[in-house]
């Protein structure tokens, strides 16, 4: 109740200050003149040049705001946008293949950011072939690793709130920006091409990028393309959680020790070590065409046209210990209370190995018109009216278990790492045909869609020279559906070919500790197994649609604002306030399959957001900000959708299956916050800053967990996990509305050239920030055990930083930079026995980048990322067992770039 009273109080206090603002004596009372907000041209050549730049936005911005800024004509300063924006004080990613996907921001996880593409709110879908790390995105994240980095010239990153800003980022909105024919001096064009590798792929990737701008006189145009083809390779090891189990037994009756160890229901064991390695070839291809009119400054029509495609073709080999209930011997050890199975030798055990082939494509499209027009002095009007799509579709997830059950004894060994264990065969050859049998083939398919479509208008009203009213209104179509397409239980030809022809040798570059060799094992060949079973050209078609997998979710939103800029001399120094009010309203229509039954619903919602920002400059170069705002987060697409997925993953005899379901009265999350900063800006790259931010958050969402015999659940038996009945008990869980939240922080930023050093080290120069931010929610029913429980936010690393040093002469230059980010949480079990929570821990990513410039216009670059070939670690539980640890290698790539 007074989390709601404190909202209430905000919003009536900043509604009751406009009109007291709008009648508030000004500086000057003279006739109004023209106010812009355009920041001085810049030419941008080099990394400093890019530097001062984004400067500049930042310190003329009204909120709290970072922007990255082209080095050169289509030269952005990472090869992936993920990469360039984790050097932002606050902004923490995760990587795929190792190279950026989704951001976190100020702690807050990526369905809280807003992204727009030149202004017009987006979304980007693409997938991970590891469901530790989420699988198919069906939330409103953002993936970033969809577009190449040279189609863009700007990135704003805006951690504050101002009500002229729509709605739905409370942790803030990253606006993309595309070059426009107008940026540019007449006739520009630019031509890139680089060749690279990986130290995990023995392949050649190119990467080609071109941009082509011209203006006559009052019409502009620009068009860039951007492509790439990139082989990666990610190995590494995995345990499937760990798990107290019960029911083995020692293989030696008279061993009563191990015996009463074993049924002591105290041991953790790893629920099934493997290795596995992740191959893909990634295509990617980026268009970018504006059409503009400007016949004078008063007058701009912006034609905007975008099309991204990314293709993932993915070759996918693990080598799984299962089975392994018989016992030998083991060595434990006392990890945090618990008895953690570190060594063990099992008698009569399984290898199972899978092959696993994936294809998927995500395809983004945008198109907007945009207008900017001085009607008068005192009138300025911006319209915009567009629609973007993004569709991801992945047709093919075929995979295809083959097992060794042949009186297999099998050794799983953490001793010596951790988190890289070590599982091997004293006496049978994995790579052999012998003792080999084919277990099952399945398919799979996914499909999203997701439509937007803006419309909005927006005016300037100058009172004064010094004072002005914004006033505007959007409305915003959103549209999600999705599906999926599921066959399984292949073959039901049980016969077991016996030739080496449908079997294959999957060379190992599985990395183990010293002193025991690569891994290579037998797999299936998937293509010569579907031949076997008559199942060359088996396709999913629409009658292997699971039902209750298909949903259609709309929001329609219609928002108005009003906005009271003015600028006061306070003590001899400016003083900059901007106050305002945003109402809008938005209508939920879900539709989709509950408890078999086909359902639809329709309601709304709808708040008022006020903000209050200011900027003093109290001393030359020196400014003040604070900013008090109220903002909104819609839930993510998944949780709100009337559908449910059934967990296909490999289920013993005791395990319980996993089934999500979406909540359609889900209510968005609400935000009050408060922000405030200084700021030093000195000499042309200089700047140092301090930020501290604090958000109270309500309708946190969590999930929350029942245990349900599926027979209640209306989904049809041919969804069950192999060995699984309609008559068994499965955890289902869903999302729920939980308590109120807060999260608080600051981050300090210095950057500045190191030209009080003598000669040559004059030309040296550093960037670096720091952020430590602390969130809490409760989590409900933690980990089955009926027990509520405060944890940190999903996707919240309390300690960020990132280190750039460079070096810059007009004729070649170089930078080193490292981003740090502590361990996080992933997600909170409500519903598991195995853990309470998982998540990923600390990673410092080192990456290089040279350049020598040959002539004026042709310049060489070199680029290095991941140096350090860092391995990512995906823990289980709060008690820190191995979960998922992959290596992805380092990349290297060089090119040149031709400015004409």
């Amino acid at each position: 109740m007074k989390t709601n009273l404190c909202k209430s109080h905000l919003a009536l206090a900043v509604l009751a200050a406009i009109p007291a603002l709008c009648s508030a004596p000004v500086l000057a009372q003279s006739a109004p003149a023209e106010v812009t907000t355009e920041t001085e041209v810049i030419e941008v050549k080099g990394f400093r040049s890019a530097i001062i730049k984004a400067k500049d936005l930042k310190r003329e911005a009204m909120i709290a705001q970072d922007s990255i800024v082209a080095e050169d004509i289509a030269d952005f300063p990472d090869l992936n946008l993920a990469d360039s924006l984790q050097r932002v004080p606050g902004v923490t990613i995760t990587r795929e293949g190792g190279e950026g996907r989704q951001i976190s921001l100020r702690g807050l996880g990526p369905d809280f950011t807003r992204v727009q593409v030149n202004g017009m709110e987006a979304l980007g879908t693409s997938s991970s072939p590891m469901d530790a790390r989420g699988g198919v995105s069906r939330s409103r994240a953002f993936d970033f690793n969809i577009f190449a980095s040279e189609l863009f010239n700007q990135i704003d990153v805006k951690k504050s709130y101002s009500a002229d800003q729509e709605e739905g980022g409370i942790a803030g909105t990253v606006n993309l920006r595309t070059a426009k024919p107008f940026d540019y001096d007449g006739a520009q064009a630019a031509v890139s091409g680089q060749l690279g590798t990986n130290s995990n792929t023995d392949s050649t990737d190119p990467r080609i990028a071109a941009l082509l701008s011209n203006t006559w006189s009052d019409f502009g145009a620009l068009v860039s393309v951007a492509y790439s083809d990139r082989d990666t390779m990610e190995y590494g090891s995995n345990t499937t959680r760990w798990r107290r189990e019960g029911g083995k037994t020692a293989a030696d009756a008279s061993n009563t020790a191990l015996q009463a160890e074993l049924d002591s229901g105290e041991l953790w064991f790893p629920r099934g070590h493997r290795y596995s390695m992740w191959e893909n070839e990634q295509k990617r291809l980026g268009v970018t065409a504006a059409l503009q009119y400007k016949p004078s400054q008063d007058f701009s029509l912006v034609l905007d046209l975008m099309h991204g495609k990314l293709e993932n073709t993915l070759s996918e080999h693990h080598h799984a210990v299962k089975d392994n209930n018989v016992v030998n011997e083991l060595v434990w050890r006392d990890n945090n209370g618990d008895k953690e199975v570190i060594y063990a030798d099992y008698k009569n055990a399984t290898w199972r190995n899978e092959n696993r082939q994936d294809y998927n494509e995500s395809v983004f499209n945008q198109i907007s018109l945009t207008a900017d027009w001085t009607l008068s002095d005192t009138l300025k009007m911006r319209a915009m009216l567009g629609h973007s799509s993004s569709d991801y579709e992945q047709p093919r997830v075929n995979k295809l278990n083959i097992e060794a059950k042949k009186s297999v004894n099998i050794i799983t060994d953490f001793s010596q790492d951790a988190f890289y264990g070590h599982s091997y065969s004293p006496d049978f050859d994995v790579s052999t045909l012998e003792g080999y049998t084919v277990k099952d083939l399945y398919f799979q398919s996914n499909f999203i869609y997701s439509d937007f479509d803006n419309a909005r208008l927006d005016f300037d009203y100058y009172l004064t020279d010094s004072s002005s009213l914004k006033f505007g209104a959007n409305y915003k179509k959103f549209s999600n559906t999705g599906f999926e397409r599921v066959a399984q239980n292949f073959p039901t030809n049980p016969a077991t070919p016996q030739n080496q022809g449908v079997f294959t040798l999957t060379a190992g570059q599985v990395q183990l500790f010293s002193g025991h060799p690569d891994r290579s094992w037998l797999e299936g060949d998937m293509a010569a197994l579907q031949a076997f079973y008559g199942l060359t050209d088996f396709a999913l078609t629409d009658e292997y649609t699971v039902e209750s997998s298909a949903y259609d979710l709309t929001e329609e939103t219609r928002a108005a604002y009003l906005v009271y800029d003015t600028e006061y001399d306070v003590a001899g120094a400016p003083l900059r306030l901007n106050v305002g009010v945003r109402y809008f309203n938005t209508e939920i229509t879900s539709a989709g399959l509950s408890k078999g039954v086909p359902t639809q619903m329709v309601r709304d919602y709808s708040d008022y957001l006020p903000s209050l920002n200011i900027a003093y400059e109290f001393i030359d170069d020196v400014i003040w900000r604070t900013g008090i705002s109220k903002n909104m987060t819609r839930p993510s697409l998944g949780a709100m959708a009337f559908s449910a997925n059934v967990s296909q993953t490999s289920l013993g005899e005791n395990d319980i299956g996993q089934i999500s379901v979406g909540n359609p009265n889900l209510q968005p999350f609400e935000s009050v916050n408060f922000d405030t900063a200084l700021e030093w800006y000195f000499e042309d790259v200089g700047l140092a800053s301090v930020a501290l931010f604090y958000k109270d958050i309500d309708n946190f969402i969590v999930t929350e967990t029942q245990q349900i015999v599926y027979s209640e659940l209306g989904l049809p038996a041919a969804l069950l996990p192999v060995g699984k009945t309609v008559d068994d008990i499965f955890n289902v869980s869903s999302p729920q509305n939980s308590d109120s939240s807060t999260i608080k922080g600051f981050e300090l930023a210095v950057q500045r050239d190191l030209d009080f050093l003598p000669a040559p080290f004059n030309n040296l120069g550093v960037i670096a920030n720091y952020t430590w931010a602390d969130g809490k929610t409760l989590y409900r029913n933690v980990e089955n055990s009926g027990e509520d429980q405060f944890k940190a936010f999903p996707g919240l690393s309390k300690q960020s930083y990132n280190l750039t040093l460079y070096y810059e002469t007009e004729q070649w230059g170089a930078r080193v930079a490292a981003a740090y980010r502590s361990k996080y949480i992933t997600g909170v079990e409500s519903g598991s026995i195995d853990d309470d929570e998982r998540g990923y821990h600390a990673t410092t990513n080192v990456d290089f980048s040279a350049f020598y410039r040959l002539t004026d216009n042709v310049k060489l670059n070199l680029e290095a990322i991941n140096l350090t070939n860092v391995r990512d670690e995906l823990y289980s539980d709060s008690s820190n067992r191995a979960y998922n640890t992959t290596y992805s290698g380092r990349t290297y790539m060089a090119g040149i770039t031709v400015q004409f």
